[in-house]
């Protein structure tokens, strides 16, 4: 869950590299942030008598962070990176204040919160416009236009035209507001990154550091890289797995990509197919149980469901989009006799678990400690760390040491930047939303507009989700569409889960659409291609992605929801849909297929994707229709296979 808005190398050119007395207040900083973390998650005041609220927690975390990203990131590029501006030493020094404010003095605040106090709106002023600042620096200008677009709107609501009406609020009440508010800056966007996302974080640095990523890279490669276009589903099945740990697009292309991309285009992949394989598998490492990303956990905090109930939902969707992405990438390296990695370069099997087991352990304990124990996320996250730590002491190769042990807080702090600018930025904009009443008037304006077209109330989210997201990561892109689309998405009835999976989807999906797709564009770095092109090459081999939230939404059996009888039919049939959905936009079955039998198979495909369920036995007659077209389409195919006499 690292860094979704930039590669690695753009991140180590836009960190400063300090040392000195400097070097040691940003350690200090990184260190704190975690050390305090991990005890909080683990409860550790309980045991020594101690009873601190929550918000005195995030305020804590709040203050490390943004002084953090004013001690580590430049306010521009070209600055200096080797020492520390006096600006930037102030603006440190008041992110201590404001948060250490909420941390030391909230148990009084509490009972007068209302209460505007000079000291409460000069602080409150000055946490939402170093809020903005360290989102500028950190995510771009775009963000926050967003952002300030809704707080100049609270109190100017009034003069707002139509659907955008509302109350007016007055300044001082609605900085103190989105200041100490349990419903803003304080609210369940920052609570779940200083908790949940910081032991995700702290487990996948604990991954590197340990040489977890030459495990995922390995075990793929015992996998997969024997078969025709290896080196592709070896890219897959690694950033699958790496990205269900890490659940950032651009991190995962960057980690993985800089050995799958050039290997694939050693294997005879175009540079720009190879490039877009490796887009598309880091983009749907979000979508991947059972970590997913930073987005799943908000889904659970913010439906108040458990993870697990996510995680389940989430399963069959990521199936299917990785199911279509392989289908495509072997039809893709039979039609251009793209052979398989020879078997003595591979590694087996089991050396693979011999040599990297320490990698395998924590990960499965993750899952116990999550599905069976019933862990907290978070606690679960801790536990995968510890069990990482602790085996890692047994490994020859990569053996935790003190050196790398302070890599690893020092890494997973700074990594937390990112997300405490989101998650503050998204607590404002819930802030003003809830304060003004906006967000009620929008949902019932939207469903009014549509009437009860469900399908165009679709479609128009859809649309929203991909445009906001360019050039926003994805769980900025989530918060926002979840307070704003999804209560009239479910106004109109569907399954609350299913409308923030489907929020989710879209959200996701930026990453690879152009114009602004910051994950191709990041691969299309590595493989030296048109970024754009690479796009839409990216676009079509994850197309399941653009489809399956519409289905889902419109029939939950394929998030494993509602009678066992639909989905247990729904599954199988989906699978096949996307077998033959994947060789029509190849343009290949058993040999080439012609413009119409290309057509035919799509067709046919997108019948069978149809689930049983859907109103008006819509899904019944695509599933017969599906099944019509596809069986005679093989056949032929097959036949034409068998042909001696074929050219």
């Amino acid at each position: 869950m690292g860094d979704e808005g930039q590669s690695t190398q753009q991140r180590s050119s836009k960190y400063r590299t300090l040392s000195g007395p400097a070097k040691f207040v940003e350690n200090l900083i990184f260190s704190a942030i975690v050390i305090v973390g991990t005890l909080w998650i683990l409860e550790v005041h309980f045991y020594l008598g101690l009873t601190p609220m929550v918000k005195q927690y995030i305020g804590f975390f709040l203050a490390c962070s943004l002084a953090g990203v004013f001690i580590t990131i430049p306010d521009r590029k070209g600055r200096p990176l080797q020492h520390v501006p006096w600006y930037d030493w102030i603006l440190f020094a008041l992110s201590l204040i404001v948060g250490l404010y909420i941390a030391i003095f909230y148990p009084s605040i509490q009972y007068m919160l209302n209460l505007e106090t000079p000291t409460r709106v000069v602080l409150g002023a000055i946490t939402i416009l170093l809020v903005l600042e360290a989102l500028r620096r950190i995510i771009g200008w775009f963000m926050v236009a967003i952002t300030a677009f809704f707080i100049l709107y609270a109190p100017l609501a009034n003069f707002f035209p139509g659907m955008l009406e509302g109350k007016s609020v007055p300044v001082g009440q609605l900085i103190n507001y989105l200041y100490l508010d349990a419903n803003a800056i304080l609210g369940i966007p920052i609570s779940v990154g200083s908790t949940i996302i910081l032991a995700f974080v702290l487990f996948g640095h604990g991954l590197s550091v340990t040489g977890g990523t030459k495990f995922f890279m390995d075990l793929s490669s015992a996998l997969m890289g024997r078969y025709r276009g290896g080196p592709a589903k070896m890219a897959v099945a690694a950033s699958s797995l790496f990205g269900t740990i890490s659940g950032a697009a651009v991190a995962n292309v960057v980690t993985t990509g800089v050995i799958t991309i050039p290997m694939m285009i050693k294997a005879g992949f175009q540079p720009r197919v190879a490039g877009a394989i490796e887009a598309a598998a880091s983009t749907g490492g979000q979508l991947m149980p059972p970590v997913m990303g930073a987005a799943a956990f908000l889904i659970a905090e913010l439906l108040a469901i458990p993870y697990r109930e996510v995680v389940v939902a989430a399963l069959i969707p990521a199936i299917l989009y990785y199911f279509t992405l392989f289908v495509q990438i072997d039809l893709e390296s039979a039609k251009f006799g793209l052979k398989g990695i020879p078997k003595d370069q591979l590694p087996s099997i089991g050396s693979v678990f011999k040599s990297e087991w320490v990698s395998a352990i924590p990960l499965a304990a993750l899952i116990v400690a999550l599905f069976v124990l019933n862990y907290r996320p978070a606690k679960a996250g801790l536990m995968a760390v510890f069990t990482l730590l602790g085996l890692s002491l047994f490994k020859k190769k990569g053996r935790l040491t003190l050196g790398k042990l302070h890599q690893m807080v020092v890494s997973t702090g700074r990594g937390l930047l990112e997300i405490t600018a989101i998650c503050s930025a998204a607590g404002i904009v819930i802030g003003v939303l809830n304060v003004s009443g906006l967000g009620f008037g929008l949902s019932l304006q939207l469903v009014k507009t549509v009437g009860q077209n469900l399908f165009l109330l679709l479609l128009l989210s859809a649309i929203v989700c991909i445009i906001l997201g360019m050039g926003m990561p994805t769980v900025a892109v989530y918060i926002l569409l979840a307070v704003l689309v999804a209560p009239a998405l479910t106004e109109l009835g569907i399954v609350p889960l299913a409308a923030h999976l489907f929020i989710f989807y879209f959200g996701m999906m930026c990453m690879i659409t152009p114009p602004v797709c910051l994950a191709a564009y990041a691969a299309a770095t590595i493989a030296e291609t048109n970024p754009i092109k690479l796009g839409w090459t990216s676009m079509r081999l994850a197309i399941i992605a653009l489809m399956v939230p519409f289905l889902f939404v419109l029939e939950p059996s394929l998030l494993l929801l509602g009678e066992p009888a639909k989905f247990m039919l729904a599954i199988p049939t989906a699978l096949c849909g996307c077998f033959f959905l994947g060789a029509g936009l190849t343009g290949y079955l058993f040999d080439r297929l012609s413009i119409g039998a290309r057509l035919l198979s799509i067709i046919g495909g997108l019948g069978l994707l149809i689930p049983v369920g859907i109103g008006y036995n819509i899904g019944w007659m695509s599933d017969i229709l599906g099944v019509l077209i596809v069986v005679p389409l093989f056949l032929w195919s097959f036949s034409k296979r068998k042909d001696p006499t074929r050219a």
